[in-house]
């Protein structure tokens, strides 16, 4: 099995064939076919300072953000303390291949990003339709308004049908005081 070493995001990372990984935030979306051209090593060879010809692909699963670090300064005696918090946003990637020699991703890869193309030209209209809906939803939403005062005399009968409230506790009649 070879392995390879990358360069991405100023950190380097030992990958093989499968794996997972995550790096730091890519521009790019799930689906799509990365590769990466900093290939500091693979398997025996040691590039000086990169590996000519190498590269590695790979696909491209989600991006998300990290798990909250919390950053908590204190300075003693001074009643000073201030929290903060960062998440980092990270992308996973599964390593597809590592090609040496100059070869590029083979079709299946290519086909994978072709179709992640196709998808990103085709969204732009799926997200038209949704505003068409949108505002029908709302002119569906107009119309029950008019309905409403039915709704209210409704509530009115039911008011009529049910016992009237209570007469409020009368007070206590004032003590006699003797004389």
């Amino acid at each position: 099995m070879t392995f390879a070493v990358i360069k991405t995001g100023g950190k380097q990372y030992k990958v093989a064939a499968n794996d997972v990984i995550k790096i730091e935030k890519l521009d790019a979306e799930a689906g799509d076919i990365v590769t990466f051209d900093e290939v500091l090593m693979v398997g025996d060879v040691i590039g000086a300072p990169l590996v000519e010809g190498a590269l590695v692909a790979a696909e491209l699963v989600e991006t998300k953000k990290q798990k909250t670090v919390i950053i908590f300064k204190k300075r003693r005696r001074h009643n000073s303390r201030r929290r903060n918090g960062h998440r980092q946003l990270l992308t996973t990637v599964r390593i597809t291949e590592i090609l040496t020699g100059g070869a590029k991703p083979t079709i299946k890869a290519a086909a994978k990003a072709e179709a992640s193309d196709a998808v990103t030209e085709k969204a732009p209209a799926k997200k038209a339709a949704p505003k068409a809906e949108a505002a029908e939803a709302t002119e569906a939403k107009a119309a029950p308004k008019k309905a409403a005062p039915k709704k209210a005399a409704a509530a009115e009968g039911e008011a009529a049908e049910k016992p009237a409230k209570k007469a409020p506790a009368k007070k206590a009649a004032p003590k006699a005081t003797e004389e």
